[in-house]
């Protein structure tokens, strides 16, 4: 696979309203795919375009910590979905009752069923002993390698390719499957593949494991616990952002059940 860095864009520094309204849709309609994947292949060409969208994620003094391991083979995928499967059980102990029973329901990985798996880690000494803008905040390495992760994530849906995080694994065993050097910090494993469908609500949400917070309550502005802006104006403003993207996701929610959109979602 040759990876492609000769990503096409006039540097204009603009975007136009359809641009701009794509960038939006896709952090949007980004789901966490565990569920209704398709056998077709992800093409060569296809999986470049998005591991260069990750190489291409901000990094605190342009370290780039971030390495890609890419799986393939039934084998490899059915060793970690071992894995997955000793760590689930173990976690399933953690909840009594209603919640035990909804936490054995959920489908938490679709490893067999993607058709590529994908470990992202992070080098935690690439760049030397002294790396700009490290020296205060060691972790800023690990923050660098999830911005590649979500990067990856919004390419993988423009491209119609569905994402899943497995996080019920044991990284040192993973590390030992895999062949990943001790100093290495495994940081994400991924399930990617073509999906039947994307769910217009993350699965939690539609399941009631949890509900999305209202943005409203997570600002503050100037202090912590101060929710009103000094400046009403731009505080309406803001609101108003909101809300309109708010309606805009519900109207094109409303033109996709009339067929106007395809199977794309909200």
């Amino acid at each position: 696979m040759t990876v492609r860095q000769d990503v096409k864009s006039p540097y204009s520094g603009k975007f136009s309203d359809d641009e701009r309204e794509a960038v939006y849709r896709v952090i949007f309609e980004r789901r966490d795919v565990r569920r209704n994947f398709v056998r077709k292949p992800i093409a060569d060409e296809v999986l470049a375009r998005i591991l260069t969208a990750a190489h291409h994620a901000g990094s605190v003094g342009f370290m780039q910590p971030w390495d890609f391991v890419v799986i393939r083979q039934r084998a490899t995928k059915r060793a970690v979905k071992q894995l997955f499967t000793q760590a689930n059980t173990e976690a399933a102990k953690r909840y009594d009752g209603i919640r035990s029973t909804l936490y054995r329901s959920l489908k938490l990985e679709g490893i067999e069923e993607a058709s590529i798996n994908l470990c992202v880690t992070c080098t935690r000494q690439r760049g030397g002993r002294h790396v700009l803008g490290r020296s205060t905040v060691r972790e800023t390495d690990l923050y660098s390698t999830c911005c590649a992760i979500q990067n990856l994530w919004l390419a993988a849906r423009a491209e119609g390719i569905g994402v899943g995080w497995v996080s019920i694994v044991d990284h040192g065993a993973l590390k030992q499957v895999l062949g990943i050097p001790r100093p290495v910090k495994v940081l994400a494993y991924l399930c990617l593949g073509y999906v039947s469908d994307f769910a217009a609500k993350p699965d939690l949400e539609t399941a009631g494991w949890r509900a999305r917070i209202p943005i409203e309550e997570l600002i503050h502005y100037e202090s912590w616990g101060k929710k009103e802006q000094g400046n009403r104006r731009n505080g309406d403003a803001h609101h108003e952002g909101v809300h309109k993207n708010r309606r805009r996701g519900k109207n094109k929610a409303g033109r996709r059940a009339a067929g106007v959109e395809g199977q794309s979602s909200s």
